[in-house]
């Protein structure tokens, strides 16, 4: 069974110089049979950071990819999130 892993930028709604409480709250948020592959953070402009997400579902499953960016762009303090990159893999 193959995986498909999505990269995600998340943009705050203000300047946010600790994302601590966003990741927390995206984690929450995740569906039971994905992972969590890992955050990063990119400057934009004006000291503006966004925060970069991978996370792996299971290729089998339907609609999971789109509940889960429903529920991103839900989270208080989220104005804008964008797919930045998705790839399928065997791991």
């Amino acid at each position: 069974m193959g995986h498909v892993i999505v990269t995600y930028k998340v943009f705050p709604k203000d300047v946010v110089n600790n994302f601590d409480e966003l990741k927390e709250k995206i984690e929450r948020c995740m569906p039971d049979s994905s992972s969590l592959e890992g955050y990063g953070e990119e400057p934009i402009a004006f000291g503006l950071k966004i925060l970069l997400v991978q996370v792996k579902f299971p290729e089998d499953e339907s609609g999971i990819v789109a509940v889960f960016e429903n529920q991103l762009e839900k989270i208080p303090g989220v104005s804008q999130v964008q797919t930045l990159m998705v790839r399928r893999t065997s791991r």
